[in-house]
């Protein structure tokens, strides 16, 4: 693979060309790599509505039939439900964990088998989510698919 960048003030914005013979997983990886940078959610703190991107936040949980946003120093409310987020950001790899929880993968520092099949992932900023035994075989496959990507 030929990288390539060329930087100069007459740009009016960021662009991203791929010229590939032709698409496969690891294309499509990249692309929806790139995407995560350019997804933005709506989260709601005291009254303010703030642009958040989605690469930051950590996960999202469903308690009593609100919708929360968790970033790193800030906890944000959505108005989505969990099902309409899931879908918005299946491709940005963010899984179910559990029935009322998603996950952002690419912001878990380690994971911990527990009794009862459940995983206890570690965010990085330290916080503990559990991932429930029916959504673990779900997370298992994420990993062996990281450690497949690496060995390319």
């Amino acid at each position: 693979m030929k990288i390539s960048l060329n930087q100069a003030p007459c740009y009016a914005e960021t662009e991203i060309i791929i010229h590939c013979p032709q698409v496969d997983e690891d294309i499509l990886r990249l692309v929806a790599t790139l995407r995560v940078y350019q997804k933005k959610l709506v989260g709601i703190l005291d009254t303010d509505r703030h642009l958040l991107d989605a690469k930051d936040i950590l996960y999202i949980d469903k308690t009593d039939k609100k919708t929360f946003l968790y970033a790193k120093n800030a906890v944000y409310e959505s108005a989505l439900q969990l099902y309409e987020l899931e879908d918005a950001l299946r491709e940005l790899d963010f899984f179910r964990a559990g029935r009322s929880t998603i996950i952002n993968f690419r912001r878990i520092e380690s994971i911990r088998p527990e009794l009862g099949g459940r995983l206890l992932v570690t965010m990085d900023n330290k916080e503990q989510v559990y991932v429930s035994r029916r959504y673990a075989k779900e997370m298992n496959e994420k990993l062996r698919e990281l450690e497949r990507s690496m060995v390319k």
